[in-house]
């Protein structure tokens, strides 16, 4: 554990706003620099936590006009990715297109992508190597469900799901890999982890990385809470050693709630 506090001081905290299916390109637009804004008003230091949005497809082109039209210090990437680069793969989107555009970031294996889509382990994988191979960091999300929580497998499936996705990274990209704890059960509901919940979850998946990989990889993972993070309560849930961020769905959405999520 000694080796994963000090270089705690060195891992960039990370706020990401997930849009979902919300913000036309126009929308997305006037939210980012609403966002860029109000940031600036609070005098938001970006050297000590990173700020990214993730829009819809159809958006992104907006934000990256935004971003640098007004050189914005916020970053932005895609809701997913496909495994493949290009080819016969109707309505998919290759990460060769989110990079061209500027992104700098990808969500692998968010929850509603996991039950809405039936993305298997084998899937997520392939996702993660294609976002490395098109040089994007990946934020491979992973979490239970209420049922799952409550019969005490919480530990067991989250890293399962860690596993699955990661086993084939070296331990470089495994230090570039950016981890999403979402406790489904949480998401969209009001509901919230505690503090110490989230803390007990990004511990373990630092210790499993420890294992898969070398502690010094796994030292500089970011890991990040997801599940109803809000203004009032994002400073409690990032004051863990092994929370680095925050991946804020709902909040993120309101320029001025998602900038003092950032200010936390």
């Amino acid at each position: 554990m000694t080796a994963f506090t000090d270089v705690t001081s060195d891992r960039m905290q990370l706020i990401a706003g997930n849009w979902k299916m919300n913000m036309d390109h126009s929308q997305g637009r006037t939210l980012l620099s609403e966002l860029a804004r109000t940031l600036t008003d609070m005098g938001h230091n970006y050297s000590r936590a990173e700020v990214a949005v993730f829009p819809p497809f159809t958006s992104i082109g907006a934000v990256q006009a935004a971003v640098q039209d007004a050189d914005l210090q916020v970053a932005y990437g895609g809701q997913d990715l496909s495994p493949f680069d290009s080819g016969a793969h109707t309505g998919d989107i290759s990460g060769q297109f989110l990079a061209k555009l500027g992104c700098a970031y990808v969500l692998v294996g968010h929850s509603e992508r996991r039950t809405m889509h039936h993305e298997s382990g084998e899937t997520l994988k392939s996702k993660v190597a294609a976002a490395f191979r098109n040089r994007l960091t990946p934020i491979l999300c992973v979490g239970e469900g209420l049922e799952i929580r409550r019969a005490g497998n919480h530990v067991k499936h989250t890293l399962a799901q860690l596993r699955a996705a990661v086993e084939d990274l070296t331990a470089d990209q495994a230090s570039e890999l950016v981890v999403a704890y979402e406790p489904v059960w949480a998401i969209g509901t009001g509901e919230v982890a505690g503090p110490e919940d989230a803390q007990e979850m990004c511990a373990a998946i630092r210790t499993e990385l420890s294992r898969l990989f070398d502690g010094e990889s796994a030292a500089k993972t970011r890991l990040l809470y997801g599940g109803s993070v809000k203004a009032s309560n994002a400073a409690a849930i990032l004051n863990g050693a092994d929370v680095d961020g925050a991946l804020v769905g709902g909040a993120s959405l309101d320029a001025t709630e998602f900038a003092k999520i950032a200010a936390s």
